[in-house]
C-alpha cells in the first residue's frame, strides 16, 4: 500500500514562501507521475502542479506559473512544491497524489490519480 504524508504547510504573509513535501512509501515512486492539488472550504480540488516519473515533463495551473516551482527527488521517494509570492486567494489545503501507468506523462485529472496524501494546511495572510 503506497502512503503519502505531506508536510511543510502553515501561516505565511503575502509575498512570502512555503516548500511543501511529500514523501511517499509503500510502491515504486520512481515510475508515478506525481501531482500537487489544492482545494478550498467550499470548492473543488484543483490541480496546481504534476510532474511526471522522471521530472523531465510539468505542468502548472495559470494560476500558479512563475510562482510555483514542482520537483522531485526519486532517491529520496519525495516530491517538492515551492511556493514563491504566495497570496490569500493560494489559502487552501493542499495535497499531494501519485498515478500509476503514466507512460512517462504528466495528469492534471483527480480521477487519474491513484493514491492521496492527508494534506497540509496552507493559510496566507494579507
Amino acid at each position: 500500500q503506497v502512503q503519502l504524508v505531506e508536510s511543510g504547510g502553515g501561516l505565511v504573509q503575502a509575498g512570502g514562501s512555503l516548500r511543501l513535501s511529500c514523501a511517499a512509501s509503500g510502491g515504486t515512486f520512481r515510475t508515478y507521475a506525481m501531482g500537487w492539488f489544492c482545494q478550498a472550504p467550499g470548492k473543488e480540488r484543483n490541480i496546481l502542479a504534476a510532474i511526471n516519473f522522471s521530472g523531465g515533463n510539468t505542468y502548472y495551473a495559470n494560476s500558479v506559473k512563475g510562482r510555483f516551482t514542482i520537483s522531485r527527488d526519486n532517491a529520496k521517494n519525495t516530491v517538492y512544491l515551492q511556493m514563491n509570492n504566495l497570496k490569500p486567494e493560494d489559502t487552501a489545503v493542499y495535497y499531494c497524489a501519485a498515478a500509476r501507468f503514466r507512460s512517462g506523462l504528466v495528469t492534471t485529472t483527480v480521477s487519474d490519480y491513484d493514491y492521496w496524501g492527508q494534506g497540509t494546511q496552507v493559510t496566507v495572510s494579507s
